[in-house]
């Protein structure tokens, strides 16, 4: 056995809260060796970011660390180190790289700026030396054009770019051990291949050990050698990842496991006629550019002259990279965003001319579920009232008590309990309230309803009861769905047909399951590759 690198023994983390003392982590133990990848994997909740930030020193204010908490890094214990010590060795031996960039990095500051103040609070040297040493880290990263991108502001890169930047921050002083918070989690398959790609060849040219925190099974399967597996802040299993995955002992880890999208979904009968059509949608925006004086206008062609069909129970996929015009298509659709051309059908009755009032009875009819629920649903309005907002604008129900009994189906239908009516979003989870967020477009009864990447901030268990929640719900009241994603595992396992969607244009289109096991296009196939294999 390989000394260890990091050693963790009974890690121990509570938080002391307005209403008590909340217990995060609860005597934690694993190692890694350097050279290694460990991953922890678990539900939010289960303590693995905690955990990090516990052996990094940088916990918040209100937590308290057990005592008997021991911690080594190179064999000597860090436990009690003071934080003028650990200043020596975070950032410097042990570096971390955060799950939102755009949060981690100062939007005031260029990014060459807050990489190169990195390297000089660790390793005294000239601001040229710092800024050189900083492009050359951006090399090492692979980030396009790295001269230009010195001196862009964050918010001035897309989500990988970012990511390599703080991959690159991560790197400045050459760590011993890198930990990776969910690194990936917002970024599209094909950029998160490409990091992950990129944090494996890193770790094998610097021999670092790198402690992979992560809710990606297939992520964990691919890239780790061993795997620890959290739930409510405790260890329940953890050994080589192979053996892991081939053979799991605890029932929570075998809960995971079969967590992962699985199946197709149920036959659409050919007889199935349409309800919802497009014919050649156009959506484009004017963008500004230059000075006040010197403003030059340009469009840009999110959606160019896209035709698609959602029949009476189907489910559409439409899939493709950040950009590529897929949330405008099903917002013009909708008729929520407006389009410069086009034709749209929805049950017979063309709807693409008709004025915001005239498209009110329509309305019900037509639903939509955002993907995070947390800012779509009123933090100040109970659930009851979010609920029936709609019912009342629309004039449906006779009474307030039958307008009750309504939402209490609704909920029943989502599988929430009948108390729910009373309490705010803030008091649910991430996958309750996108169960709510599904409640409040059923209450209406829809006929169709526009799902927006509703499971892409979810944990994979959370995430595979909300699949099969819509897929039982499709059923029982004959909806028809138009399902947007990145995620291919969900849309093979949802999706009837899919578009491929690239730069506003149709890449590819036809039945899931042909489209995503023969891919056509080079686009297509690496979506499929970078979804299903990661690293492959």
């Amino acid at each position: 056995m390989t000394e260890p690198l990091l050693k963790i023994e009974n890690v121990a983390v509570d938080f002391k809260t307005v209403t008590g003392t909340v217990q995060a982590v609860r005597g934690v133990s694993y190692q890694v060796a350097r050279g290694e990848t460990l991953a922890v994997v678990g539900e939010s909740g289960s303590g693995k970011s905690v955990t990090a930030r516990a052996i990094m020193s940088m916990l918040a204010e209100n937590a308290r660390v057990g005592g008997d908490t021991k911690i080594w890094f190179e064999g000597q214990e860090i436990s009690n180190f003071s934080e003028l010590q650990m200043q020596s060795i975070r950032g410097n031996r042990i570096s971390m790289i955060f799950q939102e960039p755009l949060t981690s990095l100062n939007p005031i500051y260029r990014v060459g700026e807050q990489v190169a103040e990195i390297i000089q609070v660790h390793r005294p040297m000239s601001k040229k030396a710092a800024r050189d040493e900083t492009l050359r880290l951006f090399r090492e990263v692979q980030l396009p054009s790295p001269e230009a991108r010195l001196d862009q502001y964050p918010h001035e890169m897309s989500g990988g770019q970012r990511q390599r930047v703080m991959i690159a921050m991560a790197l400045a002083n050459k760590p011993d051990l890198l930990i990776a918070d969910e690194p990936t989690t917002a970024l599209d398959v094909t950029v998160q291949a490409e990091i992950l790609s990129l944090l494996k060849s890193l770790q094998q040219s610097h021999n670092m050990a790198v402690i992979l925190i992560t809710h990606d099974l297939t992520v964990v399967e691919k890239t780790s050698d061993r795997v620890v597996v959290m739930r409510y802040g405790e260890v329940v299993e953890q050994g080589i990842t192979r053996e892991v995955f081939e053979n799991p002992q605890h029932a929570y880890t075998k809960h995971l496991l079969a967590s992962e999208p699985k199946g197709h979904p149920d036959p659409l009968p050919d007889a199935a006629p349409p309800l919802m059509t497009a014919q050649k949608m156009r959506v484009s925006f004017k963008l500004a550019q230059g000075g006040f004086f010197n403003r030059k206008y340009t469009d840009l062609i999110a959606v160019n002259d896209i035709s698609a069909t959602v029949r009476r129970g189907e489910t559409l996929g439409i899939v493709g990279e950040s950009g590529s015009g897929k949330t405008t298509l099903g917002m013009a659709m909708v008729r929520l965003l407006k389009a410069n051309a086009g034709h749209i059908t929805f049950d017979g009755d063309r709807i693409d001319h008709l004025t915001r009032h005239e498209m009110r009875p329509y309305r019900t009819k037509i639903q939509v579920v955002f993907q995070d629920p947390f800012s779509s649903l009123n933090p100040r309005m109970i659930i009851r009232q979010i609920l029936e907002e709609g019912l009342i604008v629309n004039g449906i129900g006779t009474s307030a008590k039958d307008r009750e009994d309504m939402i209490a189906k609704a909920l029943f239908d989502v599988q929430m309990p009948f108390d729910a009516m009373q309490r705010f979003p803030h008091e649910f989870s991430g996958g309750q309230r996108q169960r709510l967020a599904i409640a409040r477009a059923l209450v209406l009864r829809p006929k169709f309803i526009l799902l927006d990447e509703p499971t892409s901030a979810l944990d994979l268990s959370i995430q595979a009861q909300i699949i099969e929640l819509l897929r039982d719900l499709r059923a029982k009241h004959d909806l028809s769905y138009m399902f947007i994603s990145h995620d291919l595992k969900v849309v093979k396992a949802l999706c009837h047909n899919v578009i491929v969607m690239q730069h506003g244009n149709v890449i590819e289109t036809g039945l899931t399951q042909h489209v995503l096991d023969h891919p056509q296009t080079d686009y297509t196939r690496r979506l499929v590759n970078a979804a299903f294999n990661v690293l492959a």
